[in-house]
């Protein structure tokens, strides 16, 4: 096939479907991988495609460098946030060893959690300082204080993440996309929630998103589905989340 059909073709793809893998296309069209990412890249300097990790996704799937400061944050889906946060809260079980992601999301959960018996781990100094006030017992993560999410990241905070294993954990995302799994904005949120994510038992994994984000991308991934149940507030009716483990609160 032709270069400039074949261009035409995944374009076409794209466009219908929302997103396409990279063995997707390298299965319909029977050519070199090599040849497919230049394709890619070609498209996507063309401003007709967007080239992301694993594939392209449509152009009106547009990528999100942009992250809200906390104080933003709070003022959006703040129903269905506490919604999700209230069904997270009560997941907890006596002895459990829980991770607490930073953000507005999991930030609700303070307010619905009451097994003392469990520990919590959290990367967030305002999770710690709610958690202790209601006699918790808590680890906070060490490392660099970022300022717009108030978050604990950096080489530090991965290190000693890595050194724990969770029974559960309850993270943040900015976007959830089926070919780009859950994403975020910052590269050291990325790398934190990443270790995280890894660290706790496949099925203690728990992200907390409003249904207001799916279909969204940020810049960076931090964990694809596999292992993941998403908490959300109304599931999405495109056939390719049926896939996705995903419970409606």
């Amino acid at each position: 096939m032709l270069t400039q059909k074949r261009q035409e073709e995944i374009v076409k793809l794209v466009q219908e479907r929302g997103s396409i893998t990279l063995q997707e296309m390298l299965e319909m069209f029977q050519t070199s991988e090599s040849t497919i990412r230049r394709d890619i890249t070609s498209l996507d300097k063309a401003g007709r495609l967007i080239k992301v990790f694993g594939g392209a996704v449509a152009n009106n799937d547009q990528v999100s460098h942009l992250e809200l400061s906390v104080s933003q944050k709070k003022e959006v889906d703040m129903e269905e946030k506490r919604q999700i946060a209230k069904y997270a809260a009560s997941l907890v079980a006596p002895d459990d060893f829980v991770y607490i992601d930073a953000g507005t999301t999991t930030g609700q959960m303070l307010e619905y959690l009451t097994e003392k018996r469990a520990t919590y781990v959290t990367n967030a100094v305002v999770h710690a300082r709610g958690l202790v006030k209601k006699g918790f017992e808590v680890i906070l993560i060490g490392g660099t204080l970022k300022g717009a999410t108030e978050a604990v990241v950096g080489a530090e905070a991965v290190a000693q993440l890595k050194k724990y294993h969770f029974s559960k954990g309850f993270f943040g995302t900015n976007g959830i996309h089926p070919l780009c799994g859950f994403t975020t904005p910052d590269i050291n949120e990325a790398l934190l929630k990443e270790a995280a994510v890894k660290n706790t038992q496949s099925r203690g994994r728990f992200v907390l998103s409003a249904s207001s984000k799916f279909g969204r991308i940020s810049s960076v991934t931090f964990a694809g589905f596999d292992g993941v149940e998403i908490l959300t507030d109304k599931r999405p009716e495109d056939i390719v989340w049926k896939k996705v483990d995903i419970t409606e609160v």
